[in-house]
């Protein structure tokens, strides 16, 4: 965890952002305080666009076909 006070954070703010974005927890201080804590964007997914994956799924014949090892539970 990276605490550092304001007037320390200005010099160093390009190392602050990378230990952020590394995940390290950075945190600002004035007057002993915590005032600021840097975290990273997280990036939106894309949306999802239905029919994206036609073609590329095969269904066997037989899906919905009772399985040989449950033939005793069928009964």
């Amino acid at each position: 965890m990276h605490q550092v006070k304001l007037d320390e954070a200005t010099t160093r703010l390009s190392s602050l952002i990378d230990a952020a974005v590394r995940g390290e927890v950075v945190l600002i201080t004035t007057d002993d305080q915590q005032i600021v804590q840097l975290v990273p964007v997280k990036h939106a997914r894309r949306p999802r666009r239905f029919g994206s994956a036609k073609g590329l799924i095969h269904m066997a014949d037989d899906f919905e076909a009772p399985l040989d090892d449950f033939g005793e539970y069928m009964a």
